[in-house]
């Protein structure tokens, strides 16, 4: 799924829930279209474990129960982990950094740590990507907050293997993992065998002290332990679907849900 484009997991949503049933709202005018608002999506060719998207009902549901029949109608590979009510304020504006997995095969633990020293004491690393608009050039280094060795992945391998974790501020150009793992090759010439598998871990708020990547739905579970509902957020809640696939919201019977595969 990590070779599937933007548009293939846009197109592929608005299937699920058209399968699903779920009341989506759509816009006014001459071509309506559903209220679905994408944040921060990973390139193409990059898996990730935390996807995020905003979308607009036409009546109030139980999140959980739109979990459900949600994750339900999406394709392999493509889960849906957690829904919750949006609180105030957009979620764009709470999505500050990334942490990245980066697996490295062909590259010493060791090569690994001196080329990340190195990449952190650089003032500035200096990489070109070709974008819409043409080759353009840019710095790496200032939006990258965190750059380690992930000791405890690499332990106990039988080949040459490394693991990078990074954490990285969304900036204007965004600076993918592969824009600093081409700034890793132009200051320490470290170039892995084959093309590195990258992962995003996480997207959030960023802790400026500790470099974390912080809860991106701290307000909505603050809300639901003030009304009561915090059962209900956390992609938990069933639904049962009629014959044809679409969800009853209604009360019905509980049900098992099936649980979430990582990647």
């Amino acid at each position: 799924m990590r070779f599937a484009s933007h548009r293939d997991i846009a197109r592929a949503l608005e299937r699920a829930l058209r399968r699903a049933g779920v009341p989506v709202a759509f816009s006014a005018g001459f071509t309506p279209h559903p209220k679905i608002s994408y944040t921060g999506a990973a390139p193409t060719g990059v898996a990730s474990e935390a996807e995020y998207f905003e979308l607009t009902l036409a009546e109030p549901c139980d999140p959980g129960q739109v979990r459900v029949r949600l994750d339900g109608a999406m394709p392999e590979g493509l889960d849906v982990t957690e829904v919750v009510e949006a609180a105030a304020g957009g979620l764009a504006d709470r999505l500050e950094a990334s942490e990245w997995k980066v697996e490295l095969p062909g590259v010493a633990p060791d090569d690994a740590a001196a080329a990340a020293a190195a990449y952190l004491a650089a003032e500035t690393v200096e990489v070109e990507r070709l974008t819409k608009k043409g080759r353009r050039r840019f710095d790496t280094r200032s939006a990258v907050v965190r750059l380690e060795v992930d000791d405890r992945a690499t332990m106990g391998q039988d080949v040459t293997y490394t693991i990078l974790r990074m954490v990285v501020r969304h900036t204007t150009p965004a600076v993918r993992p592969d824009d600093v793992v081409t700034g890793l090759r132009q200051v320490a010439d470290l170039a892995p065998l084959s093309s590195p598998v990258m992962t995003r871990l996480a997207q959030g708020p960023l802790d400026g002290v500790s470099a974390a990547i912080a809860d991106p739905f701290a307000a909505e579970r603050a809300a639901a332990r003030y009304t009561g509902r915090e059962g209900a957020v956390p992609g938990s809640g069933t639904a049962q679907a009629d014959p044809d696939g679409r969800a009853d919201f209604g009360p019905r019977p509980s049900a098992p849900t099936r649980s979430a595969p990582d990647g």
